[in-house]
């Protein structure tokens, strides 16, 4: 196991112009050249080149199961392969165990990775495939076959040993890229979206394998998902990311309860949480949020987050968890335009002013089709989660401090100092031998 800081991460990618023939023929043809447009506004062009990680500060602690999770592109698989040394840190400090790894090669560092489409050598058998980072390195034989049957037994693949690759299952590969990393006893275990190939049962199975997989070694593990399903299962602390920065740090549980802005909110959480129009009142002393004629009184921690931000009465953004609404005979109304049943519950599709909305209702044993009919939601003033107008902030968390910010203690002495020097071309490869 091993302790990983990334301390003011920043990963810069040089920008590539993809029409330059054109640009060299209106110059020779005379032609008024238009200024480039940099449609993509999600990530941040600046001189540079294109900015794919900003300010990224992490504490990793030793023996944790950390997740990076969110939507494609916003930077989470470039922030594991620096970890990993498959790509240079532009700027920032990464530390494993205690030492400065940017200029240490990967096969270095005492890592392993596990990726999306498994690399295996197709020529070998499962059992090579495990041994083989052993076998460059000269392992004793003996060392050799107990470590591979060892982690063999661990995932349940000891009937494939003799087997090649393209005659197992998705799952039973994964298993095997697995285990080929395990083998080697890593300080730290990167997976970059090790799941996605697989389909929803095999997800749903290879999730609880990691689980237990994870209580049977002793290693820090770092994992990527964009499936916050994932990320809510597997995590001791999740990094939400967007656009190259990261939105929130904190449990599972924190961020689906405590989101601290919308893109949160939205992000995690299925189905994905409502949004109203509304208004942040004081009356009496107290917070009440309307949605039109629908007020709700706010519960006491939320009202006493508030008033320490000393948050003052505003046009808001409501957001709503679809399992967090109820029928009853006040509330906002909609029309059901849909109605979902999934068992122990129903998922009502309702138009509320031009507007989709879900609710998730409990049928306790009984459906009623509610298609065609209007009907009102209700909520309590416990599970609403009020965002600002102006910049999506959560209201309860509006002072605080941005994540991108926050700074993280680095290691007084490196147990082994290295001397800066050129990062070399790495290549996955590397990382798995």
């Amino acid at each position: 196991m091993a302790e990983v800081i990334l301390k003011d991460i920043v990963k810069i990618y040089p920008y590539v112009d993809k029409k330059p023939k054109k640009k060299l023929l209106d110059k020779i043809l005379k032609r008024k050249v238009e200024p480039v447009e940099h449609k993509k506004a999600s990530l941040q062009i600046t001189d540079k080149g294109v900015v794919a990680v900003q300010s990224f500060n992490l504490k990793i602690e030793d023996g944790e199961f950390i997740v990076l999770v969110g939507p494609s592109g916003c930077g989470k698989s470039t922030t594991l392969r620096m970890i990993a040394g498959l790509e240079e840190i532009t700027e920032g400090e990464l530390y494993i165990d205690g030492r400065i790894v940017n200029s240490i090669e990967p096969k270095d560092r005492d890592i392993a990775m596990v990726f999306q489409n498994y690399a295996l050598y197709p020529h070998m058998t499962v059992y090579q495939n495990m041994a083989y980072s052993l076998k460059i390195k000269h392992t004793p034989k003996e060392v050799i076959d107990q470590k591979v049957r060892e982690a063999a037994e661990i995932l349940n693949i000891t009937d494939y040993l003799e087997r090649k690759p393209k005659s197992l299952s998705g799952g039973q590969r994964q298993r095997v890229a697995i285990g080929r990393a395990i083998v080697r006893n890593p300080k730290v275990l990167l997976m970059d979206e090790p799941l996605s190939n697989l389909d929803a049962k095999l997800r749903n199975q290879m999730r609880a394998e990691i689980i237990k997989l994870r209580k049977r070694i002793n290693t820090t593990f770092i994992y990527v998902t964009h499936d916050q399903v994932e990320a809510m299962t597997l995590g001791d602390r999740i990094v939400v990311m967007r656009d190259g920065f990261i939105q929130q740090i904190g449990t599972p549980q924190e961020v689906f309860d405590h989101p601290r802005n919308k893109f949160v909110s939205g992000f995690i959480g299925t189905p994905q949480m409502n949004y109203f129009e509304g208004e942040l009142l004081l009356e009496k002393g107290k917070y009440v949020v309307a949605i039109d004629d629908y007020k709700v009184v706010l519960s006491d921690a939320k009202q006493e987050r508030l008033k320490e931000n000393n948050i003052q009465p505003q046009s808001i953004v409501v957001g709503v968890r679809p399992d967090h609404m109820t029928i009853g005979h006040d509330g906002i109304e909609g029309v059901v335009d849909v109605s979902e049943l999934m068992g122990t519950q129903a998922h009502l599709h309702l138009t509320v002013k031009d507007k989709d909305v879900i609710a998730v209702i409990p049928t306790l044993g009984g459906y009623t089709d509610y298609v065609g009919k209007t009907i009102k939601l209700e909520f309590t003033g416990n599970n609403l989660h009020l965002f600002s107008k102006e910049n999506d902030k959560n209201l309860e968390y509006f002072n605080e401090i941005s994540f991108n910010e926050l700074k993280v203690e680095t290691p007084e002495a490196p147990k082994t100092p290295v001397e800066e020097a050129p990062v070399q071309e790495a290549s996955e490869e590397k990382v798995t031998e």
